[in-house]
């Protein structure tokens, strides 16, 4: 089992940048891929990125590429979602998601309760 809880969320101008933080408990984080999804009001989650255990590789969704970058932190079992040059259209609620490394299932098994980003025009 792992919990998952993002942080770092809140309302920012146009342009403006934020960084979003999801923490594990569990020792085991560095045994999980982690993604990052939004959903905004009246539409589906969608992906927004993924990064490996190890942090070796990492994937963005068009959207958010090249404004975005993914990190993690295994010793502080946290990972990171870094995001500039931030648009309306990227208010949502984000969440973090945890599946385990090597896993031929894309679904990801947990998930955090969310955190949201407003931005302004």
């Amino acid at each position: 089992q792992v919990q998952l809880v993002e942080s770092g969320g809140g309302l920012v101008q146009a342009g403006g940048s934020l960084r979003l933080s999801c923490a594990a408990s569990s020792r085991t984080f560095s045994l999980y891929d982690m993604g990052w999804f939004r959903q905004a009001p009246g539409k589906e989650r969608e992906f927004v990125g993924a990064i490996t255990w190890s942090g070796t590789n990492t994937r963005y969704a068009d959207s958010v590429k090249g404004r975005s970058t993914i990190s993690r932190d295994n010793a502080k079992m946290t990972t990171y979602l870094q995001m500039n040059s931030l648009k309306p259209e990227d208010t949502a609620v984000y969440y973090c998601a945890a599946r385990p490394r090597f896993s031929t299932d894309p679904k990801y098994d947990y998930w955090g309760q969310g955190t949201q980003v407003t931005v302004s025009s």
